[in-house]
């Protein structure tokens, strides 16, 4: 019986004993590349529509976009009789709740919102799923144009945009946030296995300083610009009555859509 290496020139050994080329220990497991752009289906979808409609809108007239965005837009005078008087009559007083949320007053304003959608909503559709999170989004959305109208009753003015949903889904993020930070494995544990972060009930969350630090923070910062403080372009007011009931509508929320584990049910987490 031969041995095999005996046939082969001096150094030379078979590929089963010859280290892999990519730099990994012999013997290790074939570990999977995450691809440079990793963006959950849902959140692809969210972004295709924003930009679809900011495009649409590109080819229209003057004329035109402003009857477009009139009618998709938030307006709280719809409620108080102007509605027939308005782009999108009277089937826009129910509509608007949502349609609000898919148009933006311009190319910085969208993609502003589209950073924070990639940024929180990726989060949490890795922890909740794709249509969890589509319903998680428009309740946020719906909460913060409820908020809205609460503070502007009768107003004519349009309020646009998906800033109202994007504040809910950070809301959401904080619920659970501060939890991966208290565990083992910390931020890497919330990217590679987010469905393992416990999740505290919603009187202990809220018991927590840091979390009340940063809704604080929030709330300031939003009202801040209201009275111009951070404002680019002061004749865009800042809708912080959409940002704030968003965000307090996630953060109290989040709990109804979530599916991992209760913080005294999830399993010991062994990461790296």
């Amino acid at each position: 019986m031969t041995d095999e290496n005996s046939e082969r020139p001096p150094g030379e050994t078979t590929s089963a004993s010859q280290p892999p080329q990519d730099g990994r220990p012999l013997g290790s497991p074939e570990v999977a590349r995450e691809p440079i752009f990793n963006i959950p289906p849902m959140v692809l979808a969210l972004l295709t529509v924003l930009i679809a409609v900011m495009g649409y809108r590109l080819i229209l007239s003057e004329d035109a976009d402003t009857a477009f965005v009139l009618a998709l837009a938030l307006i709280p005078a719809r409620l108080t009789g102007y509605a027939a008087e308005l782009p999108g009559g009277v089937t826009a007083i129910y509509t608007q709740f949502v349609t609000h949320m898919f148009v933006h007053a311009d190319a910085m304003h969208l993609a502003f919102n589209s950073a924070a959608l990639l940024a929180f909503g990726g989060a949490l559709e890795k922890r909740i799923g794709g249509l969890s999170l589509l319903l998680f989004f428009l309740v946020c959305g719906l909460a913060g144009a409820v908020t809205f109208i609460a503070f502007n009753s009768g107003l004519l003015a349009p309020m646009i945009g998906a800033s109202g949903a994007i504040a809910g889904l950070m809301g959401g993020v904080m619920r659970y946030f501060f939890s991966a930070m208290d565990e083992r494995g910390g931020l890497r544990r919330l990217n590679v296995a987010p469905k393992s972060v416990p999740l505290k009930g919603l009187r202990a969350a809220l018991s927590d300083r840091r979390l009340q630090i940063v809704s604080a923070s929030f709330i300031v910062m939003n009202i801040a610009a209201l009275i111009g403080f951070g404002d680019i372009n002061a004749n865009n007011a800042i809708a912080w009555e959409a940002h704030v009931g968003g965000y307090l509508a996630g953060l109290m929320l989040f709990g109804f859509f979530d599916i991992a584990p209760r913080h005294n049910e999830v399993p010991e987490y062994r990461g790296d």
